[in-house]
């Protein structure tokens, strides 16, 4: 039996694979019926696995009379102007001619799933609306120095913009000063500064500064300055606390008649009073704690007075008051001692200063307002200098940058006693420049000797 590879009928015995020949009925070999084998169909491209399904085939369209279309169907819109399509000629793998597509024709979406209409022409933008006349100008643009609107502040930094409740420029964005981050005073025989520092993110001490008339209407000048103990709580409203309240005490004791350093004494009392009184909590009320005064609100406090040819200190703490003479004739001192660790171990005889305070307990005090000091004994000293000078009533933040006395006389501009604010600035630029560790707060009082004479009350600086 010979074999006819491409005959169209089918090539092998579907009994025994027997190769046929055209016209067999029968196989040769095992008898099959070849009548009941049903024909083999046309040749299929063949598909391959996973690739899309080829569209069944369309029929050819038929051609429409003029003006008629069929339901669902219309005529292709025209090419827009200026526009030129190619004919397409082409047919699919089915033998189906691939449809021509006109711009309008395809379907598309934009961003928000909403169909995207035919356009005939270029895309034009809409003319912007115009600004509504109430929409302020950009204060980037504002003319340096432009006054703010009432109750507004203009910002320390760009100067354009105002400066929102929250503290910070609506314009740059820069964050304003605090009031207490640096605040400057002076009442022409006295005047202080009091700086944040470097690297304190407040101001922690306070100053008050003020005058008053004695019964026999000599002038009578206070400086009180006060610092707040970090390491407590609310040591920023214990200084100013201390601040007012002793100085409040010591110009109505003044004008009184109080001897002024029996005032002084009480004065520190008083602070130490308004300092107790932060921590206070009345009993029964919600988060009452009879152990609560640990770790209360706490500060130092130093204050001076001069009062008719007399000079009156008085403090608790490490912080301090310097003399130096106008003419710088005479040797400058230091008139107050401190509470703290490294005073107390020169006083004891076991460190020189030098040991003491290169120790890293040298600033742990010993003393301090607060309810949870120990029991406040006020420290005060009367001074009757024989010539002119000038007092210094200052903070650790200050004399850590000029701690012997020679070193803070150098530091103080010859002039001081002619331009007190001067030199406080002076001060303070000082400590800054040295680092500015700490917060820093000075007062300056000029110190006149009068013309009686002058001897010494206590001690004469």
């Amino acid at each position: 039996m010979s074999q006819n590879h491409g005959s169209a009928a089918v090539p092998n015995c579907p009994g025994c694979t027997e190769p046929l020949e055209s016209g067999d009925l029968f196989c040769g070999v095992c008898g099959y019926d070849l009548s009941a084998v049903p024909p083999r169909p046309d040749d299929r491209p063949t598909l391959v696995m996973n690739s899309p399904p080829q569209p069944p085939p369309q029929p050819e369209p038929q051609p429409q009379p003029p003006g008629q279309e069929r339901a669902g169907q219309r005529e292709p819109a025209a090419p827009a102007a200026g526009a030129h399509w190619p004919a397409v000629t082409g047919k699919d793998g089915s033998g189906t001619p691939v449809p021509a597509h006109l711009p309008d024709e395809v379907p598309g979406l934009d961003s928000a799933g909403t169909r995207i209409g035919p356009h005939t022409g270029d895309f034009e933008l809409p003319a912007p609306a115009a600004v509504p006349a109430a929409v302020s100008a950009d204060p980037r643009t504002a003319a340096p120095g432009a006054t703010p609107p009432a109750g507004s502040k203009l910002c320390v930094a760009c100067r354009a913009g105002q400066v929102d409740p929250d503290g910070y420029c609506e314009n740059c964005g820069h964050a304003q000063p605090r009031e207490r981050d640096h605040v400057e005073r002076e009442l022409g025989a006295v005047a202080a500064v009091s700086d944040r520092g470097l690297r304190h993110h407040r101001n922690e001490d306070a100053f008050a500064v003020s005058t008053a008339a004695l019964p026999d209407g000599s002038p009578a000048v206070v400086a009180v300055v006060c610092d707040g103990v970090s390491s407590a709580t609310r040591p920023d409203e214990a200084s100013a606390a201390a601040a007012s309240a002793a100085n409040e005490y010591l110009l109505a004791a003044l004008e009184r008649g109080t001897h002024p350093q029996q005032a002084m004494h009480e004065s520190i009392l008083a602070a130490a009073e308004s300092v107790n009184s932060l921590a206070e909590v009345r009993p029964g009320t919600p988060g009452h704690d009879p152990h609560r005064h640990q770790n209360a609100p706490a500060c130092t406090i130093v204050s001076a007075v001069v009062a008719n040819g007399l000079l009156v200190v008085g403090w608790i703490g490490d912080s301090r008051v310097y003399w130096v003479p106008d003419d710088r004739g005479g040797p400058p001192a230091r008139l107050t001692e401190d509470d703290s660790w490294a005073a107390q171990m020169v006083a004891a005889g076991l460190m020189n200063e030098a040991e003491a305070y290169a120790d890293e307990r040298a600033h742990a005090i010993t003393g301090w307002l607060g309810a949870d000091a120990y029991e406040v004994e006020p420290h005060t000293a009367s001074f009757k200098p024989d010539r002119p000078g000038v007092v210094l009533v200052c903070t650790d933040g200050l004399w850590n940058y000029a701690e012997g006395v020679d070193e803070m006389a150098r530091a103080l501009p010859a002039d001081a006693a002619l331009r007190p604010l001067h030199a406080a600035r002076v001060l303070v630029g000082h400590a800054l420049d040295g680092g500015g560790h700490d917060n820093v707060t000075v007062a300056v009082l000029p110190f006149a000797v009068e013309p009686r004479g002058a001897g010494s009350d206590r001690r004469t600086p």
